[in-house]
């Protein structure tokens, strides 16, 4: 194929029947089933994070600072996961809580429940 034929290939438009691409997919954003995927995976990591630790405890194991705060982080890991779900559902999940613009793609891969953009979470530890 000539150079000029491929430039005029690649520059045709998407068909007509095409379907327009979601306003968070076309600014790189996962779709709200992917993101919903990610949550739940994340939850149920931490569930059964929670488990083993409580069945360490019942294994009659002391309950010494590190399994508490242990057992605290996947409590608060657990509350903003759900929290995720229902920004997730009122439409808001992917905007920072403080200042309103959204969270860049790359930090909501890890933790896909962030609540806040970067500069926002520095400014508050």
């Amino acid at each position: 194929m000539s150079p000029e034929k491929a430039r005029t290939a690649s520059a045709a438009p998407a068909p007509a029947s095409a379907p327009a691409p979601v306003a968070s997919r076309a600014a790189g954003r996962p779709g709200a089933h992917e993101v919903r995927q990610r949550l739940e995976h994340e939850r149920n990591s931490r569930l059964a994070q929670s488990r083993a630790l409580r069945e360490a405890e019942e294994a009659g194991r002391e309950a010494d600072e590190l399994l508490t705060a242990q057992r605290d982080a996947v409590r608060r890991a657990l509350e903003d996961i759900e929290a995720a779900f229902a920004r997730l559902d009122d439409g808001t999940y992917g905007d920072c809580r403080d200042c309103g613009r959204p969270i860049p793609v790359e930090w909501l891969a890890i933790p896909p429940y962030a609540r806040s953009c970067v500069p926002c979470r520095q400014r508050t530890g």
